[in-house]
Parts: C-alpha cells; structure tokens; sequence
C-alpha cells in the first residue's frame, strides 16, 4: 500500500512517516503542499492513501482536497485531514469537500491508527 503524506513541516512529516512505518507501511511518499502533492500523484498512480495539512503555503489542504476529488470519486482514494484546525465548521467544510476522516494535532500514534484503520490494507 502506497501511501502519500502531505505537509509543509517536515517534521511532522517524518511523525506521520514513522507512525506508518511501525505499523508496517513502508511505501511512503513525501510532499510539502498541495502542489507538490498534485504532482506525486501524478508521477505516482498507484497511491492508495493521501494524508493532509490543512494550512500549507502554495496550495492549502482543502484546495488539494478538492483538486482530487475533481477527478477522483471520494470512494476511491481516501483522504485523511491532518490539521490544528479543530473547530466544528472547519471538521465540516473537510468533510463536505470529500475529507474521509480528521486528525486533530497533536495527536498519538494510537490515534492515527485508529483513524486510518478503516482505509488500510493488510501490510
């Protein structure tokens, strides 16, 4: 399972890596905005997963979010938000544009396995 984090602090994107790969998921593709995030998965069809930043430079989380959902049915490619946005209209404009779950930082590794378990394949 090819899974493709997105997020402008590199820090947090060697978290939510490391979460992953001690959960056994190994195939783990980087980018550090929405575009750079357009662009793996361009250069990379086969990802199965898209966890995301809300607040990035360049492009933001939600305009990726929805750039996918353009052309990817919200079934198909599941989309997780990862994000300090934790206020109840922001969870439902993530989900409305075609956000899958939510995860609220700071969060646990236990968290977000737990919010990405419905959408993981067996490692």
């Amino acid at each position: 399972m090819k899974i493709l984090v997105v997020d402008d602090s590199s820090t947090m994107r060697r978290i939510i890596s490391n979460i992953l790969k001690s959960s056994g998921y190994e195939d783990i593709v980087e980018a550090g905005d929405g575009i750079e995030g357009l662009n793996q998965l361009k250069a990379n069809p086969d990802i199965d997963m898209v966890l995301t930043d809300w607040n990035m430079p360049n492009m933001n989380g939600l305009d990726f979010l929805a750039k996918i959902r353009e052309t990817t049915p919200s079934s198909t490619l599941p989309v997780i938000m990862v994000t300090t946005e934790a206020e109840k209209a922001n969870v439902v404009a993530a989900i409305k544009a075609g956000a899958n779950n939510y995860i609220v930082k700071p969060f646990t590794p236990e968290i977000v396995k737990t919010k990405l378990e419905p959408f993981l394949k067996p490692a």
